[in-house]
C-alpha cells in the first residue's frame, strides 16, 4: 500500500479501518443519482456568481503557518471565542510531524482513561510486553471512537461510555506473542467500555473508579440480543445459533449517541474485513465481502469467520447493526436493532420529534452510499418512572426505516440548496421495496435502498461517505458530515462534476437538512450545504457565507453541540490532505457569522479526534485520541502519548496509548 493510498493517506490507516476499501470498486454500482450530480449545479453557480465573496475569502484568510503544541493562536483578535459558551482563543494548524496534543493558550489536557487500563476489580495492571485476552476482557479497549461522559445529579460522579473501533497488532503486540493469543486479545480489545467517573466538585478533574459498580467491558464474546422484524429469520441463522436471536459479540463499532432515555447507541461499521467470503453473491458483494479481505487470519481460530461455509454464510449477516447497551445495568444483554437496518453504520443520533417518535439519523460510510432516518413506532415517554424506561428501551426495536433522495432547486441564487424526500423502505413492519421481504429490507438494507423508488421516480442520492449525521436539540435541523470522496469524478466511476472544483472531493462537506414544518416524522425537507470544507485559500471552499478568516479544516468526522447551539467537528485526514495534524473545531451555526471555523484543539501525530463531548458550562471539552503513531512498529514507535515514556513496564508503555482526555482551564 506504501505511496498508493489516496491524498497520502497513511496505509495503516487504510487497512486495518476499512481493509482498503477505496481501492476496490465501490459497493454501490446502482444508477442513483450521486450527491455530486445534485449539488454540482450549485456549487458551481456559487463559483460564477459567488466569485467575488470567495477571493476576497481567499485574500483575508491567505496560509497559516503550524504551531507547535504551545497553543500559539491562530489569530487571537478574529478567532477568540467572544459569544456565550466556552471561552478560549483558536489554536493556529499543527504540523502533522508533532507529537503532541495542541489545546488553547490557558487550558490544559489530561487523561482519563488508555488503552489498557484496568477498569474491572481485580484486572491486572497494563503490561505491554505480557499481554492476554482474559487481562484485555478487564481492561479499557483499544482505539477509543465514540464517546460520552454522563453526569449525574449533584456533579460529582459519572459514567464514561466508549466505543473501541479497531486494533492495531503491529504496534500493540511484541512480536513473540503466540499468534492466537494476540488474536483473542485482539477480540477482547474490540466493543465498548462502561467506567464509573468521580471528581472533587464541579468543572474539576474527572478520575476513572476501578472496580466501580457499573464497570464493565463488552467485548467480541459478550452475548448480544438480536431484536426487531428479522429476528430468528434464516438469513442470521448459524450453527452455533440455529435460531437466529443471539449473536456473540460487536466489533468495528465507530460512531454513536447517547438515547433520550439514557442508554448508548453504537454503530457496527467496517465489518467485512475480518470475514473470509466467497465473494461473488451480489449481496456479499455489496457488503464489501471478499476472499482477500480476512488479514487478520481470524478465520484460522475460529471458523465462524469463514463465511465460506455452509455452517457460518449468515455470520456477517449479524454484524452491521445498530446496537443498543443499557450503561446503567451491568447485568443487561445489549441488542441489536434489525428495525434500524444493516449496513456500515457510522452511528446513530437520536431526536425526540414533536409527536413523541424517537427519529434517529444514521450515516452509511462508504463512498456513494446513502443517510438514513429511523422513525420508532411507539412514543417515547417522559415520565422517570420504571415503568417509562422499561417502555422506553423497546423505542428502537420497531419502526419505519427510510433513505434520503437530496434535490437541487435549480434556481440560480448562488446558494448551495435543495430540497428532498425520504423514500420509505418500511413502514408498519412491511417491506415498501418492490420484490424485497421485510427481512430481505432489513438484512440487505443496502440492496434495497438500491432499489427503492421516491415519487419523482428516482431512488436515494449517492453522498461523499456520510459519517456522523447529528440532529441538534436547540433547532432541530440535522447536520451531516461527509468525509470524503476522492473516487468523484475518476474514469468509470460515478458523478463526476466537471463544473465544481470539488468534483474529487478530498476534503468533505458538511450538509445541513430542515425537516418540513419541523416534522422529524415526515418524508419532506429541505437542505443546504453548512461547509465546503479545505484549505480557505483554495478555490471552491465555502464556510456558510462567513467572509471572515476560518480554520483550515478538513475530513469533517464526529459532530456535537455545545450550550451555545454552535456545531464542533472533528476530524479524521487532515494529516493526508492538508498536512495538519488532525483536530477539533468550532463552527458558528447562526447569526453574522454563520460559517465561521476555530480550531479548538489539535491531536498528536497519526492520531483522529474522536468522540468529542463539550460541556462547556462545566469548562470541559472531552475527545477520543484514537490511533497515534499509527504508522509505526513494535520496535518503531512512531508516538509516545500520553506517557511519554521510554520504559516498558506494568502501567507503562514505550509507544502510543488511545486515549481519552479532558481539556479545561487548570486541571
Amino acid at each position: 500500500m506504501a505511496g498508493l493510498t489516496h491524498g497520502n493517506r497513511s496505509a495503516v490507516t487504510c487497512q486495518l479501518r476499512c481493509a482498503n476499501a477505496c481501492f476496490h470498486p465501490a459497493p454501490n454500482v446502482s444508477s442513483n443519482p450521486t450527491f455530486a450530480d445534485i449539488a454540482s449545479a450549485a456549487v458551481s453557480r456559487r463559483s460564477v456568481l459567488g466569485v467575488s465573496g470567495a477571493l476576497a475569502l481567499a485574500l483575508v484568510a491567505g496560509p497559516q503557518p503550524p504551531a507547535q503544541a504551545s497553543g500559539v493562536a491562530a489569530d487571537a483578535g478574529d478567532l477568540a471565542r467572544r459569544r456565550k459558551g466556552l471561552r478560549y482563543t483558536g489554536i493556529a494548524p499543527v504540523a502533522a510531524t508533532v507529537d503532541a496534543l495542541t489545546v488553547p493558550s490557558g487550558f490544559s489536557w489530561r487523561p482519563i482513561i488508555r488503552w489498557g487500563d484496568p477498569i474491572l476489580a481485580g484486572a491486572p495492571a497494563f503490561d505491554a510486553t505480557n499481554q492476554s485476552a482474559a487481562a484485555q476482557a478487564q481492561q479499557f479497549g483499544y482505539n477509543n471512537d465514540y464517546t460520552d461522559i454522563i453526569v449525574e445529579r449533584g456533579g460529582r460522579r459519572g459514567l464514561l461510555v466508549c466505543n473501541h473501533e479497531y486494533t492495531n497488532e503491529g504496534i500493540m503486540f511484541p512480536p513473540t506473542m503466540d499468534k492466537t493469543e494476540a488474536i483473542e486479545t485482539a477480540w477482547a480489545a474490540h466493543g465498548l467500555s462502561i467506567v464509573e467517573l468521580t471528581r472533587r466538585s464541579r468543572g474539576g478533574r474527572w478520575v476513572y473508579v476501578q472496580g466501580g459498580a457499573r464497570n464493565r467491558r463488552i467485548t467480541l464474546d459478550t452475548p448480544f440480543a438480536v431484536d426487531g422484524p428479522a429476528a430468528g429469520s434464516p438469513l442470521l441463522r448459524t450453527k452455533a445459533d440455529p435460531t437466529g436471536r443471539t449473536v456473540r459479540g460487536t466489533m468495528n463499532n465507530c460512531s454513536g449517541g447517547t438515547t433520550p432515555w439514557g442508554t448508548v447507541v453504537s454503530g457496527e461499521e467496517n465489518f467485512n474485513q475480518y470475514f473470509v467470503a466467497g465473494g461473488t453473491d451480489a449481496r456479499e458483494k455489496r457488503y464489501g465481502l471478499s476472499a482477500t479481505q480476512d488479514t487478520r487470519g481470524w478465520h484460522t481460530v475460529d471458523p465462524r469467520w469463514d463465511a465460506r461455509t455452509a455452517d457460518f454464510r449468515n455470520e456477517p449477516n449479524r454484524f452491521g447493526w445498530i446496537v443498543e447497551v443499557d450503561p446503567e445495568d451491568p447485568t443487561s444483554t445489549p441488542v441489536k436493532h434489525t428495525a434500524m437496518g444493516r449496513f456500515k453504520h457510522e452511528g446513530a443520533n437520536i431526536i425526540i420529534s414533536r409527536s413523541g417518535h424517537a427519529v434517529a439519523y444514521m450515516g452509511d460510510d462508504e463512498r456513494f452510499d446513502y443517510v438514513y432516518k429511523f422513525v420508532s413506532k411507539k412514543r417515547y415517554d417522559h415520565s422517570s418512572s420504571r415503568r417509562a424506561r422499561r417502555h422506553n428501551l423497546h423505542l428502537l426495536s420497531e419502526g419505519d426505516l427510510f433513505v434520503a433522495q437530496f434535490r437541487g432547486d435549480g434556481a440560480a441564487d448562488g446558494v448551495y440548496d435543495g430540497t428532498g424526500e425520504w423514500i420509505p423502505l418500511t413502514k408498519n413492519g412491511r417491506s415498501m421495496v418492490k420484490g424485497f421481504s421485510i427481512e430481505e429490507v432489513l438484512v440487505y438494507t443496502r440492496l434495497a435502498a438500491d432499489a427503492a423508488v421516491g415519487s419523482n421516480g428516482q431512488g436515494p442520492t449517492k453522498m461523499d461517505r456520510p459519517e456522523d449525521v447529528q440532529p441538534s436539540l436547540a433547532t432541530g435541523k440535522i447536520y451531516v458530515a461527509c468525509t470524503n470522496n476522492t473516487d468523484r469524478g475518476k474514469d468509470g466511476k460515478p458523478g463526476p462534476d466537471e463544473a465544481n472544483p470539488r468534483n474529487a472531493n478530498k476534503d468533505g462537506h458538511v450538509v445541513e437538512i430542515i425537516e418540513t414544518s419541523g416534522d422529524h416524522t415526515g418524508t419532506a425537507f429541505s437542505w443546504n450545504l453548512l461547509l465546503v470544507c479545505g484549505d480557505p485559500k483554495t478555490a471552491g471552499t465555502y464556510f456558510g457565507g462567513y467572509q471572515g478568516p476560518v480554520a483550515p479544516i478538513s475530513c469533517p468526522d464526529n459532530l456535537a453541540f455545545d450550550s451555545a447551539g454552535d456545531l464542533w467537528i472533528s476530524t479524521d485526514g487532515m494529516p493526508s490532505t492538508l498536512k495538519y495534524n488532525d483536530g477539533l473545531f468550532q463552527v458558528v451555526l447562526n447569526g453574522d457569522e454563520r460559517g465561521k471555523v476555530t480550531q479548538f484543539l489539535a491531536v498528536p501525530r497519526e492520531a483522529e479526534t474522536c468522540g468529542p463531548v463539550i460541556h462547556d458550562r462545566d469548562g470541559s471539552v472531552f475527545v477520543a485520541v484514537q490511533h497515534p503513531g499509527e504508522d509505526g512498529s513494535w520496535a518503531d514507535q512512531h508516538s509516545a502519548f500520553p506517557d511519554y515514556t521510554k520504559v516498558n513496564a506494568p502501567g507503562t508503555f514505550a509507544g502510543p496509548r488511545p486515549t481519552v482526555v479532558q481539556v479545561a482551564r487548570g486541571i
